[in-house]
C-alpha cells in the first residue's frame, strides 16, 4: 500500500489491489500543486474551501461526505461524527473522521478535529494501523492534544497533516511542534511525497512526507 500527500490534509491512498483514495481534497486557494490523480473514492471530512474540492479530482470518484458505512470497491470505509472546534460545532460545525478498512489495514483520516473524541469514538479508532492527523492547532486540535490524542488511540504509525509548511502561511504551528515530543529515531522522514508502507522500518512511530 502507497500514501501520498500532496498537502494540507489531502492524501491518495493506493490500495493493494490498484484502488484510489483521495481525501480533502483541495483547490486552487492553497498554495500546493494542483491535485492531478485519479481515484476511485473521495472522503469530504467538512465542508471547508480547503478541504471539499471534489471536483478537482479525476477519474468520476465515489464521494462519500457523510457519516455512516460504505463499502466500494472492496474498501469499507465508516464515516463518524466528531466537531471541528471545541464548541460543540457552534464555532466551526460538523466535522468526520473517516475509518478506512483496506487490505487488512485500518486507517483514520480525522479530517479537521477540533477537540478530543469521547470513549466512544476512541473505541471505534481502536488497533489503527495508520493515523493521519492535524497538528497544526487554531483550526484543529494543536500540537499537544494531537500528542495526547496518540496515546490514546496508540497507532502503529502516526502521519501528521494540516501544519504550517515553507509555502501555506495560515496561522497554524510548523511540524516541529508535534515532532518534539517523539525521539528522532522514532520518526522516518522521507524527502519525497509518496512512501511504500511495507517499505518503513520497524519501529517508527511518526511518518513525515514531503508535499507534491
Amino acid at each position: 500500500m502507497k500514501i501520498k500527500w500532496w498537502g494540507h490534509a489531502s492524501f491518495l491512498i493506493t490500495d493493494d489491489k490498484g484502488v484510489k483514495i483521495i481525501t480533502d481534497p483541495y483547490g486552487d486557494e492553497l498554495p500546493y500543486s494542483r491535485i492531478s490523480d485519479e481515484a476511485d473514492i473521495v472522503t469530504i471530512s467538512h465542508e471547508h474551501y480547503d478541504h471539499n474540492k471534489a471536483g478537482v479530482v479525476k477519474g468520476n470518484p465515489e464521494i462519500i461526505r457523510s457519516t455512516g458505512t460504505f463499502t466500494v470497491k472492496d474498501v469499507k470505509i465508516t464515516g463518524i461524527p466528531t466537531k471541528h472546534d471545541k464548541n460543540e460545532g457552534r464555532d466551526r460545525g460538523d466535522n468526520i473522521i473517516f475509518l478506512i478498512e483496506v487490505v487488512g489495514k485500518r486507517i483514520a483520516h480525522l479530517g479537521d478535529l477540533g477537540h478530543i473524541p469521547d470513549d466512544e469514538v476512541l473505541e471505534q479508532l481502536a488497533d489503527l494501523d495508520i493515523l493521519m492527523m492535524p497538528v497544526g492547532g487554531t483550526y484543529t486540535i494543536n500540537a499537544e492534544e494531537a500528542y495526547e490524542l496518540c496515546q490514546k488511540i496508540k497507532p502503529g504509525l502516526i502521519v501528521p497533516m494540516h501544519y504550517k509548511t515553507d509555502i501555506l502561511d495560515f496561522p497554524i504551528t510548523p511540524l516541529d511542534d508535534f515532532t518534539r515530543f517523539f525521539a528522532e529515531d522514532l520518526i522516518y522522514r522521507v524527502d519525497s511525497a509518496e512512501v511504500d508502507i511495507d517499505s518503513i522500518p520497524a519501529g517508527k512511530e511518526v511518518l513525515v512526507l514531503d508535499y507534491v
